[in-house]
């Protein structure tokens, strides 16, 4: 073994961040964080033993420079570079410039990172070792018969440069769109075409190998539930596959692996067509993101062993054999009813109930609850970075029981803050199909009606659930008002004697949709009087907590009170709500043909198009950047373009306007 490492440089920042400082912390290891401006505050640096700030907000500036990030390293002090994933967690100069620097780089070797760093490069490598691959296509020979095609960046992942194209007039835009995006995220704007494999599963597997010649295959995941190619919910082992399968994607990435004399923790990634002749895709040359579902099943760190890889230790002879079941789901500050736009804001709390660890395994832990997060209440989600909150990840001897544990902790977090894809999760996680393991890449889109995606009617919890909800956030606020000195006090049926007795007016708005909510209810010596809620008695009202019995049945409302919303969670499910005045303002409606941005974020490219130009119906005017995606902003009607006010490189907050279409009306005769 060599020297022992004793202070370690995470480059990276949010939740993998603060996962590799909890194995640090460990094994005894110092821990230096780096932070942009918009994160000086974050989680991951007040954690750290050492910060170091890289000027800026953009990842351009501060979390792409490998030059400040070694800087910081040895002004630090640190002895070693964990580079997480994304950003340059796959650049081999990076890599090379760390050594250089004479620090220790965690992770594999350089020359692996470089030979599978570009996905045109690793699949030839992959071809040449006789793993199966698909062809890479010439953009400028694609015909019809060629399509679906996808786009796709030669270097970083996350789903971002990749383009679903099934117009062949449409592929030089995407190829450009793609281009750019990627060059954005990860510094190389080089793309590739390959055919598009409809009803494919993503199964990946996970390797483990030191520099002594010993390789674990640890097993595999499924991670098909995806949207715009990002991730959503993974699980190990992948169900339904058969085990000549299952074997024969083992073998062939662990030929991956020793091809290229592979060090370190890394991911061969494989598409299983429907007929289920497996492919090649990639080679992920860093710590995964859903790497917990695989140190659940095994009982390992995965990250530990990466420190103890990079100091020279052996790999025991054989891998632990795994157990039961895991199952992770990335919570999201996104909207999946609108598009997955990101939701930026203020986190006011993230707590899952029965976690039993944060970012590890208890040993000998046969079931449990874990949470890894990359942020905590207080915190404000911006627009720089991905929208990730947190992964949650259910354990336990079997699938059914893995799945049924994370829908109810999911279902009863306590999330106050951006509109999440919370109810998505669970949905997904409670569909037929999912139960069944009938998954594949086309899952979300497939079941979109049952998951309320973007146009579709989002499903809704029963109009009698909501406005039970905002029934308890009214009589939570009564209770309030009516407390001595701004101290509320509990209130009990029977004890609302100074309360008048007239009908009170409470109105809310559901979120996300907006549906309107009128509560008018009475509080007398007699009890509650509230119309339209028959059958339901109040038990007890404080400001934070409401008990009424409905049909005899007893709930309690869990109430928390923020200048924008309120919240209220119960055994029915979570709502948020905004108070409504009693009396709209008219004044406060869009113009007409005003198209404002439904996000904070900058403005990355635009469509050329000056006022007075023709535009159709869905025509892309500008892109928006929020979150590390990019987000069309197009003309809501056919007409004309009378203003576009938003020029390349602005940033724009929540409504500003971005450009004025006036409608093309039809003329109508006498």
């Amino acid at each position: 073994m060599g020297t022992p490492i004793g202070s370690v440089l995470v480059a990276n920042r949010g939740e993998i961040a603060r996962r590799v400082f909890r194995t640090c912390r460990e094994l005894g290891i110092a821990t230096v964080a780096v932070h942009s401006d918009a994160d000086a505050a974050a989680a991951h640096v007040v954690e750290a033993d050492a910060a170091v700030r890289l000027p800026g907000d953009a990842p351009a500036q501060t979390y792409l420079r490998a030059d400040l990030l070694v800087a910081a390293a040895l002004s630090a002090g640190a002895d070693a570079v964990h580079p997480g994933y994304g950003f340059l967690s796959e650049s081999a100069g990076f890599a090379r410039a760390v050594v250089a620097a004479g620090l220790v780089w965690i992770g594999p070797p350089a020359a692996a990172v470089e030979a599978m760093g570009s996905k045109t490069r690793a699949k030839e490598l992959m071809a040449a070792a006789g793993v199966p691959v698909f062809a890479a296509l010439d953009p400028a020979a694609v015909t019809g018969a060629d399509l679906p095609v996808l786009v796709k960046a030669a270097a970083g992942g996350g789903g971002r440069g990749m383009r679903v194209v099934r117009d062949v007039a449409a592929l030089e835009g995407e190829l450009a769109a793609a281009r750019a995006e990627a060059a954005a995220a990860f510094g190389d704007g080089e793309v590739f075409v390959e055919p598009y494999v409809e009803g494919a599963r993503h199964v990946e597997v996970q390797l483990l190998a030191d520099g002594h010649g010993t390789v674990w295959v640890l097993g595999e995941r499924d991670c098909s539930l995806q949207r715009r190619h990002q991730k959503v919910i993974e699980e190990t082992p992948a169900p339904g596959l058969t085990e000549a399968l299952r074997a024969g994607l083992h073998e062939a990435a662990e030929r991956a692996a020793r091809s290229i004399g592979y060090r370190g923790a890394g991911t061969a990634e494989f598409l299983v067509a429907a007929d289920g002749r497996p492919y090649f895709l990639e080679m992920n040359t860093r710590l995964q993101v859903e790497h917990p579902v695989t140190e659940c099943v095994t009982g390992l760190d995965l990250v530990a062993w990466q420190i103890r890889i990079a100091e020279g230790a052996a790999l025991p002879p054989r891998p632990p054999r795994p157990r039961g079941h895991a199952v992770e789901a990335r919570l999201c500050a996104e909207d999946p009813s609108r598009g997955w736009q990101p939701q930026p804001g203020g986190l006011h709390r993230l707590e899952i109930p029965g976690v039993d660890a944060e970012f590890g395994v208890p040993p000998g832990r046969e079931a449990g609850l874990r949470l890894d997060s990359g942020v905590t209440g207080g915190e404000r989600i911006g627009v720089h970075y991905d929208p990730m909150l947190a992964k949650v990840i259910a354990w336990a001897p079997t699938r059914a029981e893995a799945v049924r544990r994370l829908a109810h902790a999911l279902e009863r977090a306590r999330l106050h803050g951006p509109v999440t894809n919370r109810d998505l999760l669970v949905r997904a996680l409670r569909h037929p199909d999912f139960a069944a393991g009938r998954l594949d890449t086309a899952f979300l889109e497939r079941h979109a009606a049952a998951l309320g995606l973007a146009g579709q009617e989002a499903p809704r919890p029963a109009d009698d659930r909501e406005r039970l909800a905002a029934l308890a956030a009214a009589l939570a606020d009564a209770a309030r008002r009516t407390g001595a000195a701004g101290a509320p006090v509990p209130v009990r049926l029977g004890g609302w004697r100074n309360v008048p007795s007239q009908p009170q007016l409470k109105r809310y708005a559901g979120e996300p949709g907006g549906r309107a909510y009128d509560i008018r209810y009475r509080l007398d010596r007699d009890g509650l009087t509230a119309e339209g809620f028959d059958g339901v008695r109040l038990v007890s009202a404080a400001a934070d907590r409401v008990a009424l019995e409905i049909d005899g049945v007893r709930r309690t409302f869990d109430i928390a009170v923020y200048p924008e919303r309120t919240f209220v969670d119960s055994p029915f499910g979570s709502a948020a709500l905004t108070v409504l005045p009693r009396f709209p303002d008219p004044g406060q409606s869009a113009a007409p043909g005003s198209l404002r941005a439904t996000m904070p974020g900058t403005v990355v490219r635009t469509a050329g198009l000056t006022p007075g130009d023709r535009v159709e119906a869905g025509q892309p005017l500008l892109w928006l950047e929020a979150m590390k995606m990019e987000h069309v902003v197009a003309a809501p009607t056919a007409g004309t373009l009378l203003e576009l006010t938003a020029d390349v490189g602005r940033q724009v907050e929540l409504g500003a306007v971005l450009a004025v279409v006036k409608e093309e009306r039809e003329e109508t005769g006498p």
